[in-house]
């Protein structure tokens, strides 16, 4: 909350009037920003790193018989989840800052507080976050669309397996439904020449039966939903960041310095 410089204002106008007027300047928009992005990347961060360790251990156990075959992933993986702690320290620190500009940025303050002033270094600060902001909302677009890739595998491994499932109870022969795979190798999970590479016929649908292929892909799931809600955070921090911007513009043309 912002220290009211005129103390003798919150006596003449009572405790009730002075906290409506603080509340006033909170700048919501960025509030709500910055409870999103947390929210968002604690799911993508924390479910994100299990979901990868569960991805190594279904690949490793069912579609990869030579360790060298599953080193390239492995050694993905490693670094990912290495790139998942930087991302969680940098998005907290980066929420902080928007939120700080937004208080400190938002015509509101001026309302409630006429010392402030539009100064030629805060429309550059004002600036600078929005380039960053938008720079940041096209990286992650891209990011989220990654985060599809594994809940895209998934659910065609599991619909795969109902097929399987089905062909198992209505026809007899075993060969029916022996035919029907699913190959890791065309999702570039695995090489090429990885053996066996793919999971066919009962053999896919016990993998379907296990609690850690159904947990992998709750897991991806929530990752997807926290890559959106991130997302959604930050399309919220441009508009606040673009909106501050704005305001300080029409400040510098009123003249106030």
């Amino acid at each position: 909350m912002f220290p009211v410089r005129q103390p003798w204002l919150c006596k003449a106008l009572g405790c009730y009037d002075c906290c409506i007027r603080c509340l006033g300047a909170v700048p919501y928009p960025s509030l709500v920003a910055t409870l999103l992005c947390y929210a968002g990347m604690a799911l993508f961060c924390g479910c994100g790193h299990e979901a990868l360790t569960n991805t190594a251990v279904l690949v490793e156990t069912y579609f990869a018989r030579n360790v060298q075959d599953f080193a390239i992933m492995a050694s993905f993986i490693k670094y990912f989840q290495y790139v998942i702690y930087g991302l969680a320290s940098f998005f907290f620190l980066f929420g902080i800052l928007l939120l700080a500009e937004g208080f400190y940025a938002t015509s509101a303050v001026k309302q409630t507080f006429g010392e402030f002033r539009s100064t030629h270094c805060g429309r550059c600060l004002s600036l600078t976050f929005i380039v960053v902001t938008y720079i940041l909302a096209f990286i992650w677009l891209i990011v989220f669309a990654f985060t599809a890739i594994p809940v895209y595998f998934l659910f065609n491994m599991e619909q795969t397996c109902h097929t399987v499932n089905i062909l198992a109870e209505t026809t007899p022969s075993i060969n029916q439904h022996g035919w029907i795979c699913m190959d890791a190798r065309q999702y570039g999970l695995l090489p090429w020449n990885a053996m066996p590479g793919k999971a066919c016929g009962m053999t896919l649908a016990s993998i379907c039966k296990t609690s850690e292929f159904y947990i992998t892909y709750d897991l991806y799931i929530a990752t997807f939903a926290g890559a959106g809600i991130t997302l959604l955070a930050l399309f919220l921090y441009m508009v606040a960041t673009t909106y501050n911007y704005a305001v300080l513009r029409f400040l510098g043309r009123k003249g106030v310095r």
